[in-house]
């Protein structure tokens, strides 16, 4: 190896160490020229933690770690014995060692490679773990077994991640809805029904004439028109399978700040095969909504559809967002009627395949180009596209050309 190798190699050498594992450091230290490669106090304890989750010697899906992991830390980090992990230890040294974005990882492949389902059934534990969606949607899949001990402080760290995707999307959605709102009125002549009185006569209580006892108005002053009651219908129907807990969390999240926005009457809708209405949950807590959800089943789209139907009173005033990958159970000829016929009454609806910072999902191609070629845009959107689609929606535009548009920025 020439001295200009060693050079590009050894400042990077204890990293590929803790990439690599054990396995490799007798390679590592060849290819860098070195007689032994010696990991820092912190590098070994980091070492162990990567180790009790991706090393596969003597794993145990009840907890256990490898061996690699027993002595490289000391006992520090997951524990000190061959095979057996302390939990409590590993959560603290992966929280205080890693970027937040990389102990989500390792948090979730814990528990999906190792079944370390104890971190979320001890309450000591479980308030340790970093709260982030893919967490929430693990404690979804597993709300029927979390034990009643337990159950606070999963509502705690469920509303944490809630409180933080609510900020991310909730003022841009209100800004989005009411700029979209306000932007339908161009009549020249104001609605009477919008009239503020109150404020009219306050604003004008100068200009009442004593003698003939009556107010003269100069000015009329009309409500916001975003703030007036019920002005659209949105309607969210949520697929609840287990391949769509991310988009279920947004969508849920989505759902609540909806109906906290007077000018919108939300309806909020998950599926299965069977078909349960959020809507009261979401409006008072979207936590309560969330655990309300049951991620899993099967799937009767066409079902959920027609349920949903029920709601419209306006079609032109209605927003139907379908949230699905579109593999249906139920009916699928009926569902491509009914939506068709949905498009064709004059309602708004899009189909997203999922709602998430994901990359591309795995949906029903054939169909979403059938849905897509009667008028329902079918793709996948992140939370950040969102409030755009709505106030498109709300402004009539056309929601294909639209979604084309946003893709590809």
């Amino acid at each position: 190896m020439t001295d200009q190798t060693n050079e590009r190699l050894e400042p990077s050498v204890s990293r590929w160490r803790l990439i690599l594992g054990e396995a490799a450091q007798g390679k590592l230290e060849e290819l860098a020229g070195s007689e032994a490669l010696q990991l820092t106090e912190e590098e070994a304890i980091m070492d162990a933690a990567l180790a009790a989750i991706y090393d596969d010697t003597e794993a145990s899906s009840s907890g256990g770690g490898s061996g690699r992991g027993s002595g490289s830390a000391s006992g520090r980090g997951v524990g000190g014995g061959r095979g057996s992990v302390n939990l409590s230890r590993w959560l603290g040294d992966v929280r205080s060692l890693f970027a937040e974005d990389v102990v989500s990882i390792i948090q979730n492949d814990a528990i999906e490679r190792r079944g370390w389902k104890q971190l979320l059934f001890e309450p000591e534990l479980l308030a340790s773990v970093k709260p982030d969606i893919q967490m929430v949607g693990t404690l979804m899949a597993l709300k029927g077994k979390i034990p009643e001990r337990t159950k606070e402080t999963a509502r705690l760290l469920v509303k944490a991640v809630v409180d933080d995707l609510m900020a991310r999307l909730q003022e841009d959605m209100r800004r989005a809805v009411t700029g979209a709102l306000n932007k339908r009125q161009h009549t020249p002549l104001p609605s009477l029904t919008g009239l503020d009185w109150k404020r009219t006569i306050q604003r004008n209580l100068k200009h009442y004439d004593r003698e003939r006892n009556i107010l003269i108005p100069e000015k009329f002053y009309y409500f916001d028109r975003a703030r007036r009651n019920k002005e659209w219908t949105v309607i969210l129907d949520i697929d609840q399978s287990g391949s769509m807990a991310e988009s279920v969390i947004w969508a849920s999240v989505t759902g609540a700040i909806f109906a906290s926005m007077p000018a919108l009457d939300t309806r909020v809708v998950v599926f299965d095969t069977e078909v349960v209405d959020l809507t009261e949950q979401c409006a008072d807590d979207p936590v309560d909504m969330l655990f309300g959800v049951q991620l899993g089943g099967g799937t009767d789209i066409n079902k959920s559809v027609a349920y949903c139907e029920s709601f419209i009173e306006e079609p032109k005033k209605t927003l139907f967002i379908l949230v699905t990958d579109l593999y249906e159970g139920g009916n699928q000829a009926a569902l491509v009627r009914r939506m068709r016929e949905m498009r064709e009454s004059g309602v708004q609806t899009l189909c997203l395949l999922s709602l998430s910072d994901s990359g591309r999902p795995f949906y029903d191609e054939r169909l979403a180009r059938q849905l897509s070629r009667d008028g329902t845009p079918c793709f996948a959107c992140t939370p950040a596209m969102l409030p755009e689609l709505v106030a498109g929606a709300l402004q009539g535009r056309d929601m294909s050309e639209l979604a084309k548009t946003l893709n590809k920025t």
